[in-house]
């Protein structure tokens, strides 16, 4: 004998089942919302400059603390995977596939300097992640339209830019100085062999005379620069260009202050303005030397750059870096690019960062950085350059850079080098 089911009894039975479909599919629905949204990222955290790791985990920290403190991205969280590379290129390129592979990063910010970055790069262009450098300044990685790609992007500033401004001005100094003999010291290696005659080219152009009279190539991260530094003194420079950088460019002053270097030769450091160097020599040289802002809380003058390096210097008690403010940067079109876009999705988010401006403490237009849509690279960031002083604000007669003048300027060094 079979059982009739009613209507109404199939109805309940189907709704159950129905529901019971439902209900068993929810934990994983909650999982995906509730699932992280992994960034992952290499940089060097240990040894001489490992303040560069430290500076870039900082500013990532900062800004993703306070995306995830406003409920982050419908419910979904950021979390930062962080490796040290140890600025090895063969190890930055291995990281960066584990944080891909095992750890399931889609977006990568790059904390590598000029040295890895293209390892990391070549990783990034060969993935479908989304790939920001926050700290490789070298011009080559986005002007060289061989090297592009539609998910790779820069947020550092460019040795390029750093060129034009500091040859004009160093050019200016020269003229009315009557320095005619040059030298030049900067770590050999890519950003330092590319900003070096760069710079020197735009001293010329600005209508120096310039007599090179000695080169300096020390190894990166060398600690003894005594025979760099006679050699220099020896050869009797009047002025010189310096690339170093961070603990290099500390044990450079701290090594050069022995032998009077800086009493004897005007000193153009492109690096020389930065906590980092500023607060960690033994004596800041007191006979003039000049630099480019890295990072100095006076510039630009604006209440939202003090602002941002009071809040960064009260969470984590050390003042921000040039490093700080470019990774935090990145972080800001990426969070930007989250929102607007409404979506996590690499390809989405290329898409949305690509042309698009951004608040940030060291904007130039209206208080905002642009990411030029035809390289993918950042504009209109704070530069300029002035003289150095041994306390607060340590940098001071600057001359703001002038954006319309730079853009002008790398349109024809892209159309020498075959760039466009």
């Amino acid at each position: 004998m079979v059982k009739r089911i009613s209507r109404r009894s199939a109805l309940k039975a189907g709704f159950a089942a129905g529901a019971g479909s439902f209900l068993a599919a929810m934990p994983g629905v909650v999982r995906a919302q509730n699932r992280p949204i992994k960034i992952g990222t290499t940089s060097i955290f240990s040894g001489r400059v490992a303040q560069l790791g430290i500076s870039v985990k900082n500013a990532l920290l900062l800004e993703f603390e306070a995306f995830n403190a406003a409920g982050g991205f419908n419910g979904r969280k950021i979390e930062l995977i962080d490796r040290d590379s140890k600025g090895r290129p063969e190890e930055a390129a291995r990281l960066t596939r584990e944080l891909i592979e095992s750890e399931g990063c889609e977006i990568i910010l790059s904390g590598e300097a000029s040295g890895s970055s293209f390892a990391v790069h070549e990783v990034a262009r060969a993935s479908n992640v989304l790939c920001i450098h926050a700290i490789s300044e070298t011009t080559q990685l986005t002007a060289d339209p061989k090297l592009r790609s539609p998910n790779t992007f820069r947020t550092a500033r460019q040795a390029l830019h750093d060129s034009i401004v500091g040859g004009s001005f160093a050019a200016k100094l020269a003229k009315e100085k009557g320095f005619t003999r040059w030298a030049t010291i900067s770590a050999d290696y890519a950003y330092g062999r590319e900003a070096t005659p760069e710079f020197m080219s735009y001293v010329e152009a600005g209508g120096a005379k310039v007599e090179l009279v000695v080169e300096a190539w020390p190894k990166l991260f060398q600690p003894d620069y005594t025979e760099n530094i006679t050699k220099i003194l020896q050869a009797k420079p009047q002025a010189m260009f310096c690339g170093l950088w961070g603990g290099d460019l500390v044990a450079f002053i701290d090594q050069g202050n022995l032998f009077g270097l800086f009493e004897q030769v005007q000193v153009f450091s492109i690096h020389m303005a930065d906590y980092t160097t500023l607060t960690a020599v033994k004596k800041l040289p007191s006979s003039g030397v000049y630099s480019s802002n890295r990072y100095v809380s006076a510039f630009p003058d604006r209440s939202e750059n003090v602002a941002w390096s009071n809040a960064y210097a009260k969470r984590f008690n050390t003042r921000p870096t040039n490093w700080s403010w470019e990774a935090d940067t990145s972080a800001r079109f990426l969070i930007e690019a989250i929102r607007s876009s409404g979506s996590a999705e690499p390809a989405k988010l290329a898409a949305a960062i690509k042309g698009r401006q951004v608040a940030s403490p060291v904007g130039m237009r209206d208080g905002k950085i642009l990411m030029r849509a035809e390289d993918q690279t950042i504009v209109d960031y704070a530069l300029g350059w002035g003289r150095i002083v041994a306390k607060e604000p340590y940098l001071i007669d600057i001359q703001p850079a002038n954006w319309t003048e730079i853009a002008q300027l790398e349109t024809e060094w892209k159309k020498r080098k075959g760039y466009v």
